[in-house]
C-alpha cells in the first residue's frame, strides 16, 4: 500500500486512514536518521504496527484524547512505543508516558516539530508545526470548511475560535493543513471564512 503522502529534501510524510470515522493517522520521518514519529494511534493497530516497524518509528503523540484517535494506543505502547499527549487530555487516555507543553519542541531526527496548544475541540487539543517546512498537522482543531466539532461535553465554540485566530491564524497563507479526519487544506483558502463560522456558530 502506497502511503506517502509529502515529503521534500528532508523529510516524507506518510498518511493511512484507519477505524470507524476515518482518521488519519501521519508518520513524520527525517530522511538524514531515518527516524521517524507517528502522530494519533487512532485505530487497527496491527497496520499501525507494521508501519511503525517499516518507517522506524520512535515515539507517538497525540493530537487529544478523544477515543476515535486513542484506540490503538495500549498496543503501541506494550510494542514500546513512548506515547506523549497535553496534562488536560492526559487522563481521557488509558495509558500514557510523557506530557506535551505549549510551544514546546518534539524532535525526530534533524526535524523539529514545534507544538501549539489549541484548546478547543478538547481543553488539550495540541497542533504540530514542522520547522522549516509548511506543513501543520492540526488534529480536530480545524478542517477544510471549519473548525472541529464543539457540541460535546469538552467542547467549547469560542476558545476553539480564539485558538484558530490567535494560533493557527498567525502561520502564512500556504502552509498546509493535515487534519485528524478528511483531506488536506490551506491557512490562506479558510482564512476567509472566519467570519462565516463565527456567524453560524459552529
Amino acid at each position: 500500500m502506497e502511503t506517502l503522502h509529502y515529503e521534500d529534501g528532508r523529510l516524507a510524510i506518510h498518511k493511512v486512514v484507519v477505524g470507524p470515522l476515518d482518521n488519519n493517522v501521519f508518520v513524520v520521518r527525517c530522511k538524514a536518521t531515518g527516524e521517524a514519529l507517528l502522530i494519533d494511534a487512532a485505530n487497527e493497530h496491527e497496520q499501525l504496527l507494521e508501519l511503525c516497524s517499516s518507517l522506524g518509528v520512535r515515539q507517538v503523540v497525540e493530537t487529544h484524547g478523544h477515543w476515535d484517535h486513542i484506540q490503538a494506543v495500549p498496543a503501541l505502547r506494550e510494542a514500546g512505543y513512548e506515547v506523549a499527549v497535553t496534562a488536560a487530555d492526559a487522563g481521557m487516555l488509558p495509558s500514557y508516558d510523557l506530557l506535551l507543553d505549549d510551544d514546546a519542541e518534539v524532535r525526530v531526527g534533524s526535524i523539529r516539530l514545534v507544538t501549539m496548544l489549541t484548546p478547543g475541540h478538547t481543553p488539550g487539543s495540541i497542533c504540530f508545526r514542522i520547522d522549516g517546512a509548511p506543513v501543520l498537522f492540526s488534529g480536530d482543531t480545524l478542517f477544510p470548511g471549519g473548525p472541529g466539532n464543539t457540541a460535546t461535553e469538552l467542547g467549547d465554540f469560542e476558545t476553539i475560535i480564539s485558538s484558530i485566530t490567535s494560533r493557527l491564524f498567525s502561520l502564512p497563507d500556504e502552509t498546509i493543513v493535515m487534519p485528524g479526519h478528511g483531506t488536506d487544506t490551506t491557512i490562506g483558502a479558510e482564512r476567509p471564512h472566519l467570519d462565516e463560522w463565527i456567524a453560524r456558530g459552529w
